[in-house]
Protein backbone atom coordinates (compact mmCIF):
# COMPACT_ATOMS: atom_id res chain seq x y z
CA UNK A 1 0.00 0.00 0.00
CA UNK A 2 1.45 3.28 -1.10
CA UNK A 3 1.39 6.73 1.70
CA UNK A 4 -0.24 9.31 1.02
CA UNK A 5 3.09 10.89 0.11
CA UNK A 6 4.39 8.06 -2.31
CA UNK A 7 1.89 7.90 -5.43
CA UNK A 8 1.43 4.28 -6.41
CA UNK A 9 4.17 2.93 -8.04
CA UNK A 10 6.57 5.06 -6.72
CA UNK A 11 8.77 4.19 -4.07
CA UNK A 12 10.52 5.95 -1.20
CA UNK A 13 14.33 6.51 -1.78
CA UNK A 14 16.62 4.58 0.70
CA UNK A 15 18.30 7.18 3.06
CA UNK A 16 21.76 7.79 2.29
CA UNK A 17 22.94 5.55 5.88
CA UNK A 18 20.55 2.73 4.31
CA UNK A 19 22.55 3.29 1.11
CA UNK A 20 26.25 3.01 2.44
CA UNK A 21 24.92 -0.22 4.50
CA UNK A 22 23.68 -1.61 1.65
CA UNK A 23 26.74 -1.43 -0.65
CA UNK A 24 29.01 -2.55 2.28
CA UNK A 25 27.07 -5.65 2.80
CA UNK A 26 27.41 -6.47 -0.92
CA UNK A 27 31.21 -5.35 -0.59
CA UNK A 28 31.76 -7.21 2.69
CA UNK A 29 29.63 -10.12 0.56
CA UNK A 30 32.22 -10.69 -1.69
CA UNK A 31 34.78 -10.45 0.68
CA UNK A 32 36.16 -7.23 0.50
CA UNK A 33 35.89 -6.01 4.36
CA UNK A 34 34.22 -2.63 3.75
CA UNK A 35 32.91 -2.76 7.14
CA UNK A 36 36.12 -3.01 8.51
CA UNK A 37 37.74 0.33 6.39
CA UNK A 38 34.84 2.63 6.54
CA UNK A 39 35.14 4.01 10.11
CA UNK A 40 38.75 4.96 8.84
CA UNK A 41 37.37 6.41 5.63
CA UNK A 42 35.27 8.37 7.71
CA UNK A 43 37.40 9.81 9.69
CA UNK A 44 39.66 10.57 6.82
CA UNK A 45 36.92 12.59 5.35
CA UNK A 46 36.06 14.51 8.80
CA UNK A 47 39.62 14.93 9.87
CA UNK A 48 42.07 14.63 7.27
CA UNK A 49 40.69 15.45 3.69
CA UNK A 50 39.34 19.03 4.88
CA UNK A 51 39.93 22.74 3.03
CA UNK A 52 42.38 23.90 6.11
CA UNK A 53 45.11 21.75 3.68
CA UNK A 54 44.49 23.36 0.80
CA UNK A 55 44.27 26.85 2.78
CA UNK A 56 47.97 25.79 4.07
CA UNK A 57 49.21 25.79 0.31
CA UNK A 58 47.98 28.61 -0.51
CA UNK A 59 49.11 30.62 2.52
CA UNK A 60 52.53 29.54 1.56
CA UNK A 61 52.29 30.57 -2.00
CA UNK A 62 51.41 34.13 -0.67
CA UNK A 63 54.41 34.04 1.52
CA UNK A 64 57.15 32.17 -0.59
CA UNK A 65 57.42 33.25 -4.04
CA UNK A 66 59.88 29.94 -4.82
CA UNK A 67 57.02 27.55 -3.66
CA UNK A 68 54.38 30.09 -5.26
CA UNK A 69 57.21 28.75 -8.62
CA UNK A 70 57.37 25.37 -7.44
CA UNK A 71 53.37 24.93 -6.67
CA UNK A 72 52.44 26.31 -10.54
CA UNK A 73 55.23 24.37 -12.24
CA UNK A 74 54.17 20.86 -10.15
CA UNK A 75 51.36 21.06 -8.06
CA UNK A 76 51.61 17.34 -6.47
CA UNK A 77 55.22 17.39 -5.90
CA UNK A 78 54.59 20.90 -4.31
CA UNK A 79 52.10 19.94 -2.20
CA UNK A 80 54.06 16.68 -0.51
CA UNK A 81 57.08 19.38 0.72
CA UNK A 82 53.68 19.98 3.41
CA UNK A 83 53.43 16.81 3.97
CA UNK A 84 50.16 16.52 1.99
CA UNK A 85 49.64 13.35 -0.28
CA UNK A 86 47.45 12.24 -3.22
CA UNK A 87 45.85 8.99 -4.43
CA UNK A 88 48.18 7.39 -6.86
CA UNK A 89 45.75 8.31 -9.63
CA UNK A 90 45.32 11.68 -9.36
CA UNK A 91 48.70 11.84 -11.12
CA UNK A 92 48.62 15.92 -11.74
CA UNK A 93 47.67 18.01 -9.30
CA UNK A 94 47.41 21.43 -11.47
CA UNK A 95 47.10 25.05 -9.48
CA UNK A 96 45.34 27.43 -11.61
CA UNK A 97 46.58 31.22 -10.34
CA UNK A 98 44.17 34.15 -10.29
CA UNK A 99 44.85 37.54 -11.31
CA UNK A 100 42.87 40.58 -11.89
CA UNK A 101 42.74 40.21 -15.39
CA UNK A 102 41.69 36.15 -15.11
CA UNK A 103 39.79 34.17 -12.92
CA UNK A 104 39.44 30.43 -12.69
CA UNK A 105 36.99 28.50 -11.53
CA UNK A 106 36.65 24.14 -11.45
CA UNK A 107 34.25 21.39 -12.42
CA UNK A 108 33.99 17.96 -13.16
CA UNK A 109 31.53 17.66 -15.98
CA UNK A 110 31.17 14.05 -15.64
CA UNK A 111 30.62 13.17 -11.96
CA UNK A 112 32.23 15.36 -8.60
CA UNK A 113 35.71 15.04 -8.66
CA UNK A 114 38.04 17.24 -6.97
CA UNK A 115 41.62 17.31 -5.06
CA UNK A 116 39.79 16.32 -2.01
CA UNK A 117 42.58 15.16 -0.01
CA UNK A 118 43.91 19.16 -1.01
CA UNK A 119 40.50 21.47 -0.80
CA UNK A 120 38.45 18.79 1.04
CA UNK A 121 35.40 16.70 0.05
CA UNK A 122 33.13 18.10 -2.91
CA UNK A 123 30.34 20.29 -1.31
CA UNK A 124 26.78 19.17 -2.76
CA UNK A 125 26.22 21.88 -4.79
CA UNK A 126 29.48 21.08 -6.89
CA UNK A 127 27.99 17.71 -7.66
CA UNK A 128 24.73 18.86 -8.57
CA UNK A 129 23.72 18.63 -12.79
CA UNK A 130 22.17 22.20 -12.99
CA UNK A 131 26.21 23.32 -11.75
CA UNK A 132 28.18 20.71 -13.80
CA UNK A 133 26.69 21.19 -16.83
CA UNK A 134 26.13 25.30 -16.72
CA UNK A 135 29.25 26.41 -15.04
CA UNK A 136 30.82 25.52 -18.93
CA UNK A 137 28.32 27.01 -21.07
CA UNK A 138 27.85 30.22 -18.61
CA UNK A 139 30.11 30.68 -16.33
CA UNK A 140 29.71 34.12 -15.59
CA UNK A 141 25.88 34.01 -14.87
CA UNK A 142 26.23 30.90 -12.45
CA UNK A 143 29.16 33.13 -11.08
CA UNK A 144 26.78 35.47 -10.19
CA UNK A 145 24.32 33.38 -8.92
CA UNK A 146 26.64 32.40 -6.75
CA UNK A 147 27.31 35.77 -5.23
CA UNK A 148 30.41 36.19 -7.18
CA UNK A 149 29.83 39.14 -9.84
CA UNK A 150 33.00 39.73 -11.58
CA UNK A 151 34.03 42.51 -13.86
CA UNK A 152 33.38 42.40 -17.99
CA UNK A 153 36.85 42.42 -18.19
CA UNK A 154 37.76 40.04 -16.49
CA UNK A 155 38.26 36.87 -18.34
CA UNK A 156 36.99 33.39 -17.06
CA UNK A 157 38.79 30.18 -17.26
CA UNK A 158 36.66 26.97 -16.62
CA UNK A 159 38.86 23.76 -15.96
CA UNK A 160 36.95 20.22 -16.59
CA UNK A 161 38.88 17.47 -13.71
CA UNK A 162 39.82 14.62 -16.10
CA UNK A 163 40.67 11.01 -14.75
CA UNK A 164 44.42 11.78 -13.57
CA UNK A 165 44.31 15.41 -13.15
CA UNK A 166 43.13 17.47 -10.24
CA UNK A 167 42.61 21.16 -10.32
CA UNK A 168 42.76 23.71 -7.22
CA UNK A 169 42.50 27.43 -7.63
CA UNK A 170 44.94 29.69 -6.44
CA UNK A 171 42.88 32.76 -5.49
CA UNK A 172 44.28 36.61 -5.24
CA UNK A 173 45.86 37.49 -1.98
CA UNK A 174 43.60 39.72 -0.40
CA UNK A 175 44.62 43.86 0.02
CA UNK A 176 45.86 44.88 3.62
CA UNK A 177 46.84 41.14 4.45
CA UNK A 178 50.69 41.45 3.47
CA UNK A 179 53.12 40.79 6.02
CA UNK A 180 50.11 38.41 8.08
CA UNK A 181 51.63 35.23 9.13
CA UNK A 182 50.87 31.94 7.26
CA UNK A 183 48.46 30.96 10.20
CA UNK A 184 46.58 33.84 9.63
CA UNK A 185 46.81 34.04 6.15
CA UNK A 186 45.18 30.42 5.84
CA UNK A 187 42.59 31.45 7.77
CA UNK A 188 40.67 33.37 5.39
CA UNK A 189 41.08 30.80 2.84
CA UNK A 190 37.77 29.13 1.97
CA UNK A 191 37.19 25.80 -0.35
CA UNK A 192 34.88 28.09 -2.52
CA UNK A 193 37.82 30.46 -3.24
CA UNK A 194 39.92 27.35 -4.39
CA UNK A 195 37.23 26.02 -6.21
CA UNK A 196 37.17 29.16 -7.59
CA UNK A 197 33.41 30.34 -7.07
CA UNK A 198 34.39 33.24 -4.77
CA UNK A 199 36.95 35.42 -4.09
CA UNK A 200 38.46 36.63 -0.45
Amino acid sequence: MSSPNHPPGLHRTASIEDRVRAVQAVLDDHGLDASTHAPELDRAAQEDWVPRNGARVVARAWTDPAFRARLLADGRSAVAELGLSMPKHHRHLVVLENTPQVHNVICCSLCSCTAFTIIGLPPDWYKDLEYRSRVVRESRTVLKEMGLELPPDVEIRVWDTTADTRYMVLPMQPAGTAGWSEERLAAIVTRDSMIGVARL
